[in-house]
């Protein structure tokens, strides 16, 4: 049995070119959004007022003040993330992001590489058991002794079907959610606003939040100002008060 750790993580931007031109091979999150305003700056046609920190300026006062988030849509950020099928399931209820996702349909884990699972770290606290076993241990490593025998299972299953002469397709019917699925999601940086106020709330579910909360740090470190009032495990009906 193979676990992973999930993750979720910022992919650097793909080289390309400004829309007046210049180059931006190495781009980064403030290159992002220096672009972000130059495109802004077009509906008064002052972009040849653009300086090396006038961004600063449209951003808080075009974007955050006055609250026109629709030029932040002009530049996108793409994200590597490892998690399970059912953290992916959720993931992809986003419909405005653009998502590939490995295929177990395409993918023979028998031949290119085996299954891998995520391990809900959830499993380890045993406030949420009953009260049937002896000890809050016994509870927790009952719990642990369940979920690696299934998974087991499954895994052994699936490769009893490929042996049999079945597609990959047909036997990935044995996966459980807890199968490692890797996701690639493109967004603008708007999207990406309302994706971490709704998947870092206090209600998000703890596999998401494992790597929605050090993707939004990564964010605010590398992307000034636009997601620096987001607040991890901040209830959501407070959270979606914010401008998104």
């Amino acid at each position: 049995m193979k676990l992973i750790t999930p993750y979720a993580k910022m992919l650097p931007p793909h080289p390309g070119r400004r829309a007046d031109g210049e180059s931006f091979d190495n781009m980064d999150g403030l290159a992002l959004l220096k672009h972000v305003e130059w495109c802004a700056r077009i509906s008064h046609r002052s972009e040849d007022a653009v300086t090396m920190d006038s961004w600063q300026r449209i951003i808080k006062s075009v974007v955050l003040d006055h609250g026109d988030w629709s030029v932040t849509e002009h530049a996108s950020v793409s994200v590597d993330a490892y998690v399970d099928r059912g953290i992916t399931h959720e993931w992809v209820r986003h419909r405005l992001f653009a998502y590939t996702q490995e295929s177990t349909r395409f993918v023979n884990y028998e031949k290119k590489m085996p299954p891998a699972f995520v391990y809900p770290e959830t499993l380890d606290n045993t406030t949420q058991a009953g009260d049937w076993l002896r000890s809050p241990n016994d509870r927790r490593d009952k719990a642990q002794q369940t979920w690696r025998r299934v998974i087991e299972i499954c895994e052994d299953g699936y490769r009893e079907l490929l042996a049999c002469g079945y597609a990959p397709q047909i036997a990935r019917s044995l996966f459980p959610n807890a199968l490692a699925s890797r996701l690639i999601i493109t967004g603008n940086l708007r999207n990406w606003r309302h994706f971490f106020i709704m998947r870092t709330s206090k209600e998000a579910h703890p596999q998401m939040k494992q790597v929605t909360i050090p993707l939004l740090k990564e964010f605010q470190e590398k992307i000034p100002l636009l997601y620096d009032d987001i607040e991890p495990d901040q209830k959501q009906s407070e959270a979606m008060k914010k401008a998104r």
